[in-house]
């Protein structure tokens, strides 16, 4: 196996497959009008979703491509995913296989468009831009997909999150359970996808997307972060974390009812040449 790929960083995110895919919110509808725009078609033959999870990404592309097929190491990402999607609808093969990003096992120039959603920063750059380079045909795209955390709520809702988020932190610090992984910065993919060379045309967009939540699901949005659950299978509680304390304040100023909620996304394109 390639020396880029850590075992641990995959490890990370087994055994909560289920809540991240019922806590997380859908990559922005309209972002798939825009890289099709830049494809110069209306519909992609074949999407690649690299480091697809539990196949948020994947299954908007139903519809607008060919066939969408997810990339994931984890199996039980990849067993929630295949459970969440159909194998064929309107018009459009879906498929997910076992593979990681600097070995997808897919043909040369097989793809149109290649994407990391909330996935780019667990990959080695050099690595990854290398196969997706290979992947991709010539004119095809490349995008990673990143969301800003947390959601535009209220400003008390917001804070609450981030301090218990600065808990959880301090305590993954504390117990040295982030040395075995291994993540590069979000705030260099522009950087990194210019200077890898594959790319003719690189820019930055910035979207929104509105998903309505309640005081359950901003503490579901922070248990389905790798460090709580790696902290829990370490046997410290909810409580010790903080989240015991996060849902009491929440369900104070946020009450059950849900509220929109807005995400913020970046997204980084590369333009193949």
């Amino acid at each position: 196996m390639n020396s880029a790929f850590n075992v641990a960083n995959v490890e990370r995110f087994s055994g909560y497959a289920d809540l991240y895919d019922r806590f997380r919110p859908q990559p922005p509808a309209d972002l798939t009008r825009i890289l099709l725009q830049y494809l110069g078609s209306s519909v992609a033959d074949r999407v690649v979703d690299l480091g697809s999870g539990t196949g948020l990404f994947t299954r908007i592309w139903i519809g607008k491509s060919r066939e969408v097929l997810g990339v994931e190491p984890n199996p039980d990402m990849r067993e929630v995913a295949q459970a969440a999607s159909p194998s064929e609808d309107q018009g459009t093969i879906v498929r997910y296989i076992e593979g990681h990003s600097a070995d997808t096992t897919l043909a040369d120039g097989s793809a149109d468009i290649v994407a990391c959603s909330q996935s780019f920063h667990w990959m080695d750059p050099v690595t990854t831009l290398a196969e997706v380079n290979r992947i991709l045909r010539p004119g095809g795209l490349f995008a990673t997909v990143d969301c800003d955390w947390p959601p535009v709520i209220t400003p008390m809702a917001e804070m609450i999150y981030r301090e218990t988020a600065a808990k959880i932190n301090a305590l993954e610090r504390e117990l040295g359970t982030t040395e075995p992984i291994k993540r590069w910065s979000k705030n260099k993919h522009l950087a990194n996808i210019n200077e890898s060379g594959y790319f003719q045309y690189v820019r930055e967009i910035c979207m929104h997307h509105m998903e309505m939540g309640d005081a359950e699901r901003l503490v579901g949005l922070l248990l389905s972060q790798g460090s709580v659950e790696t902290l829990l299978k370490t046997g410290l509680s909810e409580e010790k974390l903080g989240l015991e304390e996060m849902r009491i304040k929440c369900r104070r100023i946020m009450g059950d009812t849900p509220s929109p909620w807005y995400f913020s996304y970046r997204i980084r394109i590369g333009v193949k040449g």
